[in-house]
């Protein structure tokens, strides 16, 4: 019986490619385009439904060597994003479709890789690996739910606007990085004055009031821009629009505001760190409040949706397989990790053990002094009573 990987996303091709590596055969699910999500847009595998930007690239970051060890274990995520690359200064920062396009492919062509595009509503028999991420459909979360014999945990995430590049005034903008690496980024410096007012309408804004919303857990590493208004005057200049760096300029400006490419055309930037709860209205009079984005397109408003994780330190072995059956793997974000590179890690681990389960081997487990071993532990060994990614 063949391996099934359910979820087409970061984790669940990693996962699946490891395992067709190893000539082992494998069925890939995936529900869409027959079944969206909130928060996907395309029909393509691992689509990047948030940023388009992969961390930090230097070995001396813990994203970057994270990267590294992925890259020798013949990651096919770490070759689809440096196949997709565009600069991004330190960061790793891809066009998405490219990206996205390129796995598809890969997987495709993949003579052990069968995919279904289907949405599977019950929990398969034999080895499997859920990767369904944060987004899981709700009858498939039910019945995991069911069987887990736990309720899931959740924050709410967000995702920045995209603007066309036709549209903004680029006599107002200049390129660069903090770094002064590149010219990759193109940003949008502020008065005091201007920051003020901008602050002060952020402070005012209407945002969407789901059901839900009124006691958000939000992930820290990913606030929407007006909860950072909220926290004081000053916490958007230490953060996003930090005017650190920048040291060519005649004039420090009091704030900048960063805008990142989208496509190796740079025909669509994103703001960066801009995550939004705001109406679209709202999004549309306060974000061309920013100099320069005065007549902005936006080709995508940011929105907030509800990401659900598995308690994993008290569901999961250290090999990532559930304790209560351990033909069962999880792997990506559904199992409380959070960003692209650490889904694929988890996807990785995941698929070289599901493999090895079904050959009948003792499965690995990464030593701690290794990133992805580190990532790992942590998942399967903090605190149950209080986990979060």
């Amino acid at each position: 019986m063949e391996i099934k990987v359910i979820g087409g996303g970061l984790a669940g091709c990693e996962a699946a490619w490891q395992i067709a590596k190893r000539k082992e055969k494998v069925i890939l699910y995936e529900s869409r385009p027959f079944k969206m999500t909130p928060a996907h847009k395309t029909p393509y595998l691992a689509e990047l439904v948030c940023s388009n930007s992969l961390k930090s690239k230097e070995i001396t970051h813990p994203h970057g060597l994270l990267k590294k060890e992925l890259e020798m274990l013949g990651s096919l995520i770490i070759e689809a994003a440096n196949y997709a690359r565009i600069d991004g200064g330190k960061a790793l920062v891809v066009d998405r479709e490219i990206f996205s396009k390129y796995i598809t492919k890969k997987i495709e062509e993949n003579e052990y890789i069968e995919i279904r595009r289907e949405e599977v509503k019950e929990l398969p028999d034999g080895i499997c690996i859920i990767a369904t991420g944060p987004l899981t459909h709700e009858e498939f979360a039910n019945k995991l739910k069911e069987y887990i014999g736990e309720e899931f945990l959740y924050f709410y995430d967000a995702v920045s606007p995209i603007v066309s590049a036709d549209s903004l005034n680029f006599e107002k903008l200049f390129k660069g990085d903090r770094f002064g690496i590149d010219d990759s980024y193109l940003n949008a410096p502020m008065t005091e004055e201007e920051y003020k007012r901008f602050y002060e309408e952020l402070l005012n804004a209407e945002i969407h009031k789901e059901k839900d919303f009124e006691k958000i857990p939000y992930f820290e590493g990913c606030l929407p821009i007006e909860v950072m208004a909220k926290r004081g005057y000053e916490t958007m200049r230490w953060g996003p629009l930090k005017p650190c760096g920048f040291e060519n300029l005649e004039k420090k400006p009091f704030a900048v505001v960063q805008l990142r490419p989208e496509n190796k055309e740079r025909t669509m930037y994103s703001l960066v760190g801009f995550q939004t709860q705001l109406k679209i209205k709202e999004q549309e009079r306060i974000f061309r409040m920013i100099p320069g984005l005065e007549n902005a397109e936006f080709l995508r408003y940011g929105k907030v949706h509800k990401n659900i994780y598995i308690n994993s330190p008290k569901l999961l072995n250290p090999d990532l397989s559930l304790k209560k059956n351990k033909n069962i793997f999880f792997a990506g974000q559904i199992t409380g990790t959070e960003g692209y590179v650490e889904a694929a890690a988890g996807g990785i681990f995941a698929g070289i053990n599901a493999f090895l389960r079904k050959k009948g081997k003792e499965t690995l487990i990464f030593p701690k002094n290794t990133a992805i071993g580190a990532l790992i532990n942590y998942i399967t060994s903090s605190n149950n009573q209080n986990f979060s990614p």
